[in-house]
């Protein structure tokens, strides 16, 4: 199971307290897990993994993170860091610790990014509303700099803010949006905990025989009605989310335990079919799942 049964998801407008004397935010934590509620707040996030593993929801898709990952996350993105079943039941004090950076741009710093020489700045993080995750080739250099930024005061982090815009904005690799759905409708708080609670429903079945007609049915809904409201407010249909779902807990199987073949992996993330499933890992991670395991094994080596 993915999500902790004591888990309740809604999406959450955080107002990032910001102190008097600061217009960037660093924010380095260690807590027993990652905060466990669907949020989004006016700010750009840039977070880094430092300890950790589970899967990040960012809008209407999910991602693994681990350790050395960097993400970029737009002003009002709904996201969620859930922090893997293992993490909730140990409860070690610092189990995680990440670092990140907030920031503004229609806030404090408006005035900043209304220069002329910031316009390249400001228009990045606009094209990156639905964030990104950072290369590894384009890491360290923006590691450096968060970790400048954190430990700098006054006008010296200011400083080191620019330029961690400048490391930003020079990366020259394609960009992957985490979010692949631009358009989403303003979600109030009522909507949110009910996609919310869909979201929980499908993540916690995901390994049994779960249909449209059961999910429908734990959300109030025909399943005519479920169809058309979960696309309206997910840019996903059940059967893409589920399939999601599935192939990101299969991915983390096929790297995590050794012992277990992709059949195995397969029966136990909900797919009856071998045949089905490659087809599906395809689909979703745009390679097969012994090419995704080799890749993956070459990167470690």
């Amino acid at each position: 199971m993915l999500v902790n049964e004591r888990v309740y998801m809604k999406v959450l407008q955080f107002t990032i307290p910001v102190p008097h004397d600061k217009s960037v935010i660093a924010d380095q934590f260690s807590l027993p897990y990652f905060y466990p509620y669907l949020h989004r707040h006016k700010e750009t996030q840039i977070t880094w993994i430092q300890q950790g593993e589970g899967t990040l929801i960012a809008g209407n898709n999910m991602h693994h993170f681990a350790p050395g990952d960097v993400f970029l996350l737009g002003a009002n993105l709904p996201h969620l860091f859930k922090s893997n079943p293992e993490y909730f039941e140990n409860e070690t004090e610092d189990a995680i610790s990440a670092l990140s950076i907030f920031f503004n741009t229609e806030g404090i710093l408006t005035a900043l990014f209304d220069l002329p020489e910031m316009r390249g700045y400001k228009l990045f993080i606009q094209q990156h509303q639905q964030g990104f995750k950072i290369p590894a080739d384009d890491a360290e250099y923006i590691l450096t700099n968060m970790t400048s930024l954190r430990d700098a005061s006054g006008a010296d982090q200011l400083m080191q803010f620019m330029k961690l815009l400048k490391g930003l904005s020079g990366i020259n690799q394609q960009l992957q949006p985490l979010s692949s759905y631009g358009n989403l409708p303003g979600i109030t708080e009522n909507e949110g905990i009910r996609i919310g609670n869909i979201y929980n429903y499908i993540i916690q079945n995901y390994a049994e025989a779960i249909t449209l007609e059961d999910v429908a049915k734990a959300a109030f809904m025909t399943s005519e009605s479920f169809c058309r409201y979960f696309k309206k407010h997910t840019g996903n249909t059940f059967i893409t989310f589920l399939n999601e779902v599935r192939i990101n807990e299969a991915c983390k199987m096929l790297t995590g335990n050794k012992s277990d073949s992709i059949a195995a992996v397969a029966y136990r993330c909900g797919f009856k079919s071998i045949t089905n499933f490659n087809r599906v890992f395809r689909s979703v991670t745009q390679s097969s799942p012994r090419e995704y395991l080799e890749n993956y094994n070459g990167k470690i080596n």
